[in-house]
């Protein structure tokens, strides 16, 4: 019985990690200037960065 029970709280682990894992990668990994929910509407792609 405990067998099962390690198990499965495992199991539930590696999914909730993969599950932040994949929300921290969503995040990082944006193709616009700001945020996944920006509602901005402005265009950043003009602006030189500062060296």
């Amino acid at each position: 019985m405990m067998r099962t029970q390690e198990i499965l709280v495992i199991c539930l682990f590696v999914v909730a990690m993969i599950y932040i894992g994949r929300l921290i990668y969503r995040n990082l990994n944006t193709k616009k200037g700001c945020g996944h929910n920006c509602k901005c509407g402005v265009d950043f792609s003009d602006i030189e960065p500062k060296k």
